[in-house]
């Protein structure tokens, strides 16, 4: 476990929420282009959550949601984990691909179209990040899954027990008119990667 993920101060969660309001613009900037309409992106909260509450956080372990893992490469390297909805999944997708969609039976065109919404979100991050702090960081083929929460996360987990207990929230709102689209955005540092960032960003570790 990460003693500076699990006792950041104000400052260090300031810092760190200011980078996800800025990888929210980046992703909006990003979505505005890639589906010539706007986009508005909030950040409400930033928090640190336990992994294993990482389920009660989206819903709860039986609900059925979508997520997309992608793992981070570079100088602080760890692990996103990017979960929405089914409704709010529906309404995505109904933005990407103009039309009404069902996940009852998830197609190949889905699929596609999530894992890009999911290299869009993450890259957005990671440039903020890269921009801010100067560090190198960049990501992974991203990995699909639909199934209940507490199944995804649980095989999730497997792989990010290794690398961090705790995980970064960073809750983010998606508007387009009046379709308001909520996912719930995990970035999860492999052990010294966040004091990478902390000291990149000019921040003492205490």
């Amino acid at each position: 476990m990460s003693d500076l993920l699990t006792n950041l101060s104000s400052v260090h969660k300031d810092a760190l929420k200011e980078i996800g309001n800025i990888g929210a613009g980046n992703a909006a900037t990003a979505f505005a282009q890639f589906l010539d309409t706007k986009i508005d992106m909030t950040v409400p909260s930033v928090a640190i959550v336990p992994m294993s509450e990482v389920p009660e956080v989206t819903g709860g372990i039986e609900k059925s949601v979508i997520s997309v893992l992608l793992k981070v490469m570079g100088e602080a390297p760890g692990s996103i984990l990017l979960v929405l909805s089914e409704a709010s999944t529906e309404n995505l997708l109904e933005m990407v691909l103009f039309s009404k969609q069902d996940l009852d039976d998830t197609n190949e065109v889905q699929v596609s179209a999530i894992k890009e919404i999911g290299n869009i979100l993450s890259g957005s991050y990671l440039n903020a990040i890269n921009q801010i702090t100067g560090l190198n960081l960049f990501q992974s083929i991203p990995a699909f899954s639909h199934d209940m929460a507490g199944a995804i996360l649980s095989s999730s987990m497997i792989t990010l027990n290794d690398e961090s207990d705790y995980a970064l929230l960073i809750e983010t709102k998606f508007m387009n008119g009046d379709n308001e689209i909520e996912g719930y955005f995990f970035l999860i540092p492999n052990p010294g990667s966040l004091e990478k960032i902390i000291l990149a960003l000019g921040l003492e570790l205490k």
